[in-house]
Parts: C-alpha cells; sequence; structure tokens
C-alpha cells in the first residue's frame, strides 16, 4: 500500500486531470437537438419534460367570469383598441413570430447586438431552445383551465389572423409568449448586464404585445411571466444549458469589442413602443 503522501499525490494528481478534462461543446444543429414536434421548427428544450416547472401548482385558476379581476382584464382589453392599424399593433404581430430566424431579431435592439446563427451562434442557441422550456411549462394550467381568448369570446379580430385557428383550440391562460418573451428576457440580462434595464423592458413589452394583438388577456399575460421566471430558475441546474449561456456570453463580448450594432431600425422600434 502506498505511503499517505503518496496517496494523497495520486488523488491530487487524478482531480487536477478531471478539471482539466473538456466537457463537450452543447449541439449548435438543429438536427443533433431535435424538434419537439417533427416539423415544426421548435427546438427541444434543455429540461427533460418531466423538469419543467408545474404551472398547475404554482399559478391560481385564471379569474373567475363576473369577478372584478375578469373586469380588469376586459378594461385592459379595450384600453389596446385604440392602437389597432398603429405601428405598436404592427409590432406586436411581428412579436407573434416564435420561428426563426425572424424570432432571434426581436431582442436585437434593446441587447445592440445581432443575434444571429452566424454571428451568435450559441446565443441564438440559448434562445431556440428556451423557448420550448418556458413554453411548455405553461401546458398543465392551459389545458386545465382552456380558458377562452378575448378575440373569439368578444367576435374580434387580431393582429395576425393567421394564427387564430390554432389559437382557438389553445387555452389562453397562462399565455406561454409571454413566459418565453420573460425566460428570454432573463436569459439576455444574465449575458449581458450592462443591458439589463432594457431587454428586461423588451421583455415586458414582447407580453403585452399579446394583449394588444387581442389574444391573451392581461391576468394571462402576468401568469405567463411567472412561468418564465419558473423555467429560468430550473434551467439554472442544467450543466448543458449553463455551458452554452457562458458560450453566449463570450459572444456577446465580443460582438461588444467588434463595434458590432444591432441592425434594424431601432429607433422605428423604440417610437412604436412609446404608444
Amino acid at each position: 500500500m502506498p505511503p499517505p503522501i503518496a496517496r494523497v499525490a495520486t488523488l491530487a494528481a487524478a482531480l487536477l486531470v478531471a478539471a482539466c478534462a473538456t466537457p463537450p461543446a452543447p449541439p449548435l444543429s438543429p438536427e443533433a437537438i431535435g424538434e419537439v414536434r417533427a416539423g415544426s421548427g421548435v427546438l427541444n428544450g434543455y429540461l427533460d419534460r418531466t423538469l419543467l416547472p408545474d404551472s398547475l401548482a404554482l399559478l391560481p385558476p385564471p379569474p373567475a367570469e363576473g369577478s372584478p379581476a375578469a373586469a380588469a382584464d376586459l378594461d385592459a382589453h379595450r384600453a389596446t383598441r385604440a392602437l389597432r392599424g398603429s405601428p405598436r399593433w404592427a409590432l406586436a404581430a411581428q412579436d407573434a413570430e416564435l420561428r426563426f430566424p425572424a424570432a432571434g431579431r426581436t431582442f436585437q435592439c434593446a441587447l445592440d447586438a445581432p443575434i444571429t446563427a452566424e454571428r451568435s451562434p450559441n446565443l441564438n442557441m440559448v434562445l431556440r431552445r428556451t423557448l420550448a422550456d418556458a413554453g411548455l411549462a405553461t401546458y398543465r394550467a392551459k389545458d386545465r383551465y382552456q380558458r377562452t381568448r378575448p378575440f373569439v369570446a368578444l367576435k374580434e379580430s387580431t393582429c395576425s389572423p393567421a394564427e387564430e385557428p390554432r389559437l382557438v383550440k389553445d387555452g389562453s391562460y397562462p399565455s406561454g409568449h409571454s413566459a418565453l418573451g420573460w425566460a428570454w428576457g432573463l436569459v439576455l440580462a444574465s449575458i449581458a448586464p450592462d443591458r439589463a434595464d432594457a431587454l428586461l423592458q423588451r421583455a415586458h413589452a414582447y407580453g403585452q404585445s399579446r394583449v394588444i394583438c387581442g389574444v391573451h388577456w392581461q391576468s394571462d399575460v402576468d401568469a405567463g411571466r411567472v412561468m418564465g421566471a419558473a423555467a429560468f430558475a430550473r434551467l439554472q441546474s442544467d450543466p448543458t444549458f449553463s455551458a452554452q449561456l457562458a458560450l453566449a456570453r463570450a459572444e456577446y463580448e465580443a460582438l461588444r469589442a467588434q463595434g458590432a450594432k444591432a441592425p434594424g431600425d431601432c429607433a422605428a422600434e423604440a417610437a412604436a413602443l412609446k404608444r
């Protein structure tokens, strides 16, 4: 049996080798990650579905018909009808798009940097995968409550008419878009703390776009943000997410060092968001 000092040296060497071992890089290939549903373009998240936050456990039921909270939802909806046809209405329609690369451009102005598969592949992939984690976390409550959406209840049109046939069959509470939008804001704020205020303001506006669009009540959106935060918290223990987040942070810092700026008309976006 080797002397104690030799045993300690051997153990130290083994620990050093383990610490220096390079973990495999998180996948960037959509084919390697796979889709939530074949042909959907929505990639699998980082979390196994059994590990998603439980929206039934975390959220109260939606406002009851005739309650003060339901009346407040109706008032909030009516207050946004004046925005129909405005630049803010058009931005709400853009915010409805969840397909990439279009969805990746949503936060470029707030980040003040490009979010593309070419220039920031890990940053782009973090958003693509957390979309599923946050969005799917809403479905236990969605399926249980099957709340009727505003445009259905009030027989109105929305800012994204192509979505309407699908949305009629999908519960309104909580908002999946708001969940993933708030999760994206938290993810991006952790990557770019110098832009945190702008990113969280944009994440809040992203949720409000669903009220403006007429596809969600305000309480749906508020509850969605809770689920987005819950998903972000749960992701902290996932090693693949943590590794990809670190790579995304390095990409952002490199883009800033290069003087890269957000493409697109950010002045027009800022003007629309003031409405």
